[in-house]
């Protein structure tokens, strides 16, 4: 097993060598959240398209290190949430309210300018460079949160897919590779799990009493 030295080392390479790919992720994220912002509200099932897809850009990225623990991973995460999202109704999403939007907007900040790995001399790179959609942890911030916005998507399968990995990593950066910051991924993951099997009513912006979202 590589050592957390070599893991870090292999991460940094990434978030310095790959910066165009991180700011096109920034500007594909930027582009999905002016969308709902603008009101427009795609199927669930391509939201859980567009979703999917960050999952596959790091395990492309985790080979090249290489990485193959980090490859095989996410290319798994990311093929296991496109048959989830295949699965989705073919309603259109529903915003999240209360708790669940909040904190969902805040943990996809963190992820956006998620603060490791990138060499720069001031911050404001990381508001469009941080290694978001290259590396593991920064990625399952933002697509967690992004979830919770979402309200989960009405899929306990994939929000548990999402909360179950990003324990696992936020575990492993904050006990293996002593990177602190990714504590804030181990509330991600606990958040989107408590989410997930909490009661449903009244966490959308349609509370429609004939509302019966199905749960995948």
């Amino acid at each position: 097993m590589p050592t957390p030295e070599q893991i870090l080392s292999g991460l940094r390479e990434i978030a310095n060598s790959w910066k165009a790919v991180a700011v096109a992720w920034h500007i594909y994220f930027g582009v999905l959240a002016l969308a709902l912002a603008f009101g427009i509200r795609p199927p669930k099932r391509t939201a859980g398209v567009l979703l999917a897809l960050p999952f596959l850009s790091v395990s492309a990225l985790a080979w090249l290190t290489p990485n193959p623990v980090n490859g095989v991973v996410f290319a798994v995460i990311g093929i296991v949430l496109l048959v989830v999202a295949a699965r989705l109704p073919r309603d259109h999403i529903r915003i999240a309210l209360r708790w669940s939007l909040i904190l969902g907007v805040l943990l996809s900040a963190f992820g956006w300018v998620y603060p490791h790995f990138l060499d720069t001399s001031s911050y404001w790179p990381y508001l469009y460079m941080a290694p978001t959609g290259i590396v593991p942890c920064p990625t399952l911030m933002i697509v967690i949160g992004s979830t919770l916005v979402l309200g989960g998507l009405s899929s306990r399968t994939f929000s548990t897919t999402l909360g179950v990995v990003g324990l696992l990593y936020g575990t492993i950066g904050v006990g293996y590779l002593h990177v602190v910051l990714d504590w804030v991924l181990i509330v991600g993951g606990i958040l989107i799990l408590v989410h997930t099997f909490a009661e449903k009513e009244g966490l959308y912006e349609d509370t429609d009493s004939t509302r019966n979202p199905s749960l995948v």
